[in-house]
C-alpha cells in the first residue's frame, strides 16, 4: 500500500481515537489549526475546479472532515468540563471574539450558525437535491445522444465507453452529495447542541464540583463555550459554504486514499495560499506562532516541492513559439497541425530535465546542434530538426528516440554517475550499477563521481551522462538516416548543388530523372553508410548512365563504383590491409543463375536452401574472424554485389559488401575467408 493511501487510513483512525481518548490542550490547538487549514484548502480548491470530476472525491472527504470536526468537538468539551480549560486557540478565540462582552460573543457565535443553517446549508441541500433528480431525468437523452453520434460516424467504440461512464459517474455523484449534504445539515444542528450542552453543565459542573459562583462559572465555560464553538463553527461554514459550490462533481473509481492525495493537491499554488493565510493568523491574532509558522510552513514546502515537480513536466520546445502555437490551437484548423509526425523525436523522463534546461546548465540543445554539423559532414545530409520533449509516461531516468512517429531506440541515464567500459581487463576495485551502453551495446558500468579517476587511472573508458546520450543520438540518426532524406530533403540538396553546378543540375534532373529517383539512389548509399556529400561526382554518374538505364538499384551501384576512393578510404583502417571475406566462383556462380529480370526492374529469387547455406557460410565465416580488430567486408564480383547485399542485409546490416570495382588499386586486401556452398 503506497504511502499516501496508509496516511489516509491512519488519519481515520486517529479521529475515531479523539471520540474516546482525552487530548492534551496542546494538541487539541495543534489540530485545531489543523481543521482550519483543511477548510480553506477544500474551498479553495472547490473554487478552483472547472470540470466534475477534478474533486469527485468530495463527498466522501465532506463526510470524514465532517467526522474529523465532531471528533474535535467531543476532544474540547471533555477537555472544558474536566479540566475547565481546552487550549490556546479555544481560549483565545474566546478572549478575541468576546472582547469582555460575553452577551457579545453567544450573538455572533448564534449569527454563524444561523448563516450556516439556513441560508448555506439549505440551499446546498436543495441544488443537490435538484441536481439530482434532472440528472437522472437527462440520462436517457444523453445516453441516446451518445449512441447517436456513434452511428454516425462521429465518435469511435472507446469514444463513446468513455461518455457513458462519465454520464454514470455524474449520477452516481449528484446521488452522493444529495445525502452528503444531510452530514452538513446534521453538523450544523449538532454543533448549536453541543454549545447549549457545555453552557449548561459547564455552569453545573463549575458550581458543583469547582466551587465557584454562579457568575465565575458562568463567564468561565461561557467563554470557553463560544471560543470552541467558533472554532468549530467557522471551518464548518467553510466547508458548507464548498458543499454549495461543489454540486456538479462525479463520484470517484479510485480509492479515497488515492484520490485525496491525488485531487487535493491538484493545485500547488493554493496550498501557498492557504499557507500564507495560517501564517497571518498567527502573526495578527495572539494565536500561539508555533502552531501556525509550524502549519504553515509545511504547506508552503509541500506547495513548493509540488509547484518544483510540475514544472519538470512542461513541456521543451525548440521550433515553435509558444504564443504562435497558442493561437493555432484556438483555430478552426488546429486539428491539422495534430496530423504532423516530426522526423526526430527526443523524450526523456522527468530526472532527466537538466541534460536540456539550459538554467540547470543543460546542453543536450548544443550538443544536438552538433550532431547535425557532425552527420553533415560525414554522411552529407541534413538532419531535420530534433524535437525535444519531456514525457510522464517514461521512466524518471529512461529516454527514447523515435524516427518519424516510431520508437528506434530507448536508454537509461543517471546524470549523478559516469558510465566505464572495460578495456578487457576487469579490475575487482571497479564496481558500479551494470548496464549495457547504449550506442554499440557494450557491457558497461554506472559508477558514481568519487570512483572516475580511479577507473580512469585503471583503463577504463569514462563517459558523463550527456555524451552518453548524444552519441547513442548521433549512432541512431546514421542508422536511420536513409530514412530521414525524402524527397524535400532531396529538392534542399539539388537546389544547393544547383548554386554551384546549374549545367549539371539540369542535365540530371527533371528531364532524365526525377527527384523520387535521385531521392531512392541517396537513400541507398544511405543505407550503407556511403556518404553523399559529394554530390557532384554522384550527379555527374547520373548523368551518364540515365540515359540507358533508369533502374534506380544499378544506378547506385554505379555511383557506388565512381565513389570508389571514398568507399576505400572508409573501410580501410590506416595502413593496414583491409580484412576481406570473399564469395567462392560458385556462389556467385548461383546467386547470378537465379537473378530474375523484369519490366519493374531486377531482383534475386533464390532457393530458401541455397540462402541458408550462402548465410550460414558467412556467419561461419564471420566467427572465424572475430579475432581480428576490425570487422570484416564481403568482396564480390560487381554484377552480383547488390543480390548479396540483399541476401544478409536482414540478418547482418552492420556488414557491409563492397565490390572489387568499388576498391582502389592501391588498397592491400588481405583475404580472411572464403564462402562457399
Amino acid at each position: 500500500m503506497k504511502a499516501r493511501d496508509l496516511t489516509v487510513l491512519i488519519g481515520v483512525i486517529l479521529i475515531l481515537a479523539m471520540l474516546i481518548i482525552p487530548l492534551p490542550p496542546w494538541m487539541l490547538d495543534f489540530l485545531i489549526i489543523i481543521n482550519i487549514s483543511l477548510a480553506l484548502l477544500i474551498i479553495l480548491i472547490a473554487m478552483n475546479t472547472i470540470e466534475p470530476l477534478q474533486f469527485s472525491i468530495f463527498p466522501s472527504l465532506l463526510l470524514l472532515v465532517t467526522l474529523f470536526r465532531l471528533g474535535l468537538n467531543v476532544s474540547t468539551t471533555r477537555s472544558i468540563l474536566s479540566n475547565g480549560e481546552a487550549g490556546d486557540v479555544v481560549h483565545t478565540f474566546g478572549e478575541f471574539v468576546v472582547q469582555g462582552n460575553i452577551l457579545v460573543g453567544i450573538v455572533i457565535f448564534f449569527i454563524l450558525v444561523i448563516i450556516q443553517f439556513i441560508v448555506i446549508t439549505k440551499g446546498s441541500e436543495r441544488v443537490s437535491e435538484v441536481a439530482a433528480r434532472f440528472t437522472l431525468d437527462a440520462m436517457p437523452g444523453k445516453q441516446m445522444s451518445i449512441d447517436a453520434d456513434l452511428n454516425a460516424g462521429m465518435i469511435s467504440d472507446l469514444e463513446a465507453k468513455d461518455r457513458r461512464k462519465t454520464v454514470e459517474r455524474e449520477a452516481d455523484f449528484y446521488g452522493a452529495m444529495d445525502g452528503a449534504s444531510k452530514f452538513v445539515k446534521g453538523d450544523a444542528i449538532a454543533g448549536i447542541i453541543i454549545v447549549i450542552l457545555n453552557m449548561v453543565f459547564g455552569i453545573i459542573i463549575g458550581m458543583m464540583q469547582m466551587d465557584l459562583s454562579f457568575v465565575e462559572s458562568a463567564e468561565t465555560f461561557t467563554r470557553l463555550t463560544i471560543g470552541d464553538g467558533l472554532v468549530s463553527q467557522i471551518p464548518a461554514l467553510i466547508i458548507s459554504t464548498a458543499t454549495g459550490i461543489i454540486v456538479t462533481r462525479a463520484a470517484s473509481e479510485g480509492n479515497l486514499g488515492f484520490d485525496v492525495s491525488r485531487q487535493l493537491l491538484a493545485f500547488p499554488k493554493l496550498l501557498i495560499v492557504a499557507s500564507v493565510t495560517i501564517v497571518m493568523l498567527g502573526l495578527f491574532t495572539p494565536i500561539n506562532d508555533f502552531f501556525t509558522l509550524s502549519i504553515g510552513g509545511l504547506i508552503a514546502f509541500g506547495g513548493y516541492t509540488l509547484l518544483k515537480a510540475e514544472s519538470r513536466q512542461k513541456v521543451l520546445e525548440d521550433v515553435m513559439d509558444e504564443d504562435q502555437q497558442t493561437e493555432q490551437m484556438k483555430s478552426p484548423e488546429s486539428v491539422v497541425s495534430l496530423l504532423q509526425v516530426d522526423p526526430v523525436e527526443f523524450e526523456f523522463g522527468y530526472s532527466l530535465i537538466p541534460l536540456a534546461d539550459a538554467s540547470q546548465g543543460g546542453d543536450l540543445l548544443d550538443r544536438v546542434v552538433m550532431i547535425r554539423r557532425q552527420i553533415a559532414l560525414e554522411l552529407g545530409m541534413i538532419v531535420p530538426v530534433v524535437r525535444i520533449r519531456d514525457n510522464i509516461q517514461l521512466q524518471p531516468n529512461e529516454y527514447r528516440i523515435k524516427i518519424k512517429g516510431s520508437e528506434v531506440a530507448r536508454g537509461e541515464l543517471l546524470l549523478d554517475h559516469y558510465l566505464s567500459m572495460s578495456p578487457g581487463v576487469e579490475d575487482e576495485e571497479i564496481t558500479g550499477i551494470s548496464t549495457i551502453e547504449p550506442a554499440f551495446g557494450l557491457p558497461a558500468l554506472w559508477i558514481p563521481e568519487s570512483m572516475k579517476e580511479k577507473a580512469e587511472y585503471s583503463g577504463y573508458t569514462v563517459v558523463d551522462p550527456p555524451s552518453v546520450v548524444s552519441t547513442h543520438l548521433t549512432e541512431v540518426i546514421k542508422k536511420h538516416a536513409h530514412e530521414l532524406i525524402g524527397r524535400q530533403e532531396t529538392r534542399q540538396l539539388i537546389e544547393h548543388l544547383k548554386e554551384s553546378y546549374p549545367a549539371l543540375v539540369e542535365e540530371v534532373t527533371p528531364d532524365a530523372l526525377s527527384t523520387g529517383e535521385i531521392q531512392k539512389v541517396l537513400s541507398r548509399l544511405l543505407k550503407e553508410k556511403i556518404s553523399i556529400r559529394n554530390l557532384p561526382v554522384i550527379f555527374e554518374t547520373l548523368a551518364d548512365f540515365s540515359r540507358m538505364t533508369k533502374d534506380t538499384d544499378l544506378l547506385t551501384e554505379y555511383v557506388r563504383q565512381s565513389l570508389s576512393r571514398q568507399i576505400s578510404h572508409h573501410f580501410s583502417v590506416g595502413d593496414e590491409p583491409l580484412k576481406v571475406i570473399t564469395l567462392g566462383g560458385s556462389v556467385e556462380k548461383r546467386i547470378a543463375e537465379h537473378v530474375q529480370q523484369t519490366e519493374h526492374g531486377n531482383y534475386l529469387s533464390l532457393d530458401p536452401q541455397d540462402s541458408q547455406s550462402i548465410y550460414d557460410s558467412i556467419t561461419k565465416e564471420l566467427e572465424q574472424s572475430r579475432s581480428f580488430e576490425q570487422t570484416p567486408v564481403i568482396l564480390c564480383s560487381p554484377a552480383v554485389r547488390m543480390y548479396v547485399r540483399q541476401l544478409i542485409e536482414r540478418y547482418l546490416p552492420e556488414i557491409a559488401v563492397l565490390s572489387y570495382n568499388e576498391l582502389e588499386p592501391d588498397i592491400e586486401v588481405q583475404s580472411v575467408g572464403v564462402v562457399n556452398i
